[in-house]
């Protein structure tokens, strides 16, 4: 699990890397203090390490 405040760069990004990296062997959530909206900047980034981050959500789900 990665949590940050707003929900909406590092924690989103670490998330991705996660996903791409551990496809099928680890279970991956991330969240945040605060909901936000994941940043167009973090999503850009992504994609240019080949990994798409745009279909994922900011939200405060801390289960």
């Amino acid at each position: 699990m990665f949590v940050c405040k707003k929900h909406s760069a590092r924690s989103q990004m670490a998330e991705g890397f996660a996903n791409a990296l551990g496809a099928g062997t680890i279970e991956v959530t991330s969240s945040g203090l605060e909901a936000s909206q994941v940043r167009l900047e973090a999503i850009a980034t992504m994609k240019d390490a080949g990994i798409d981050i745009s279909r994922q959500t900011s939200n405060t789900n801390l289960n």
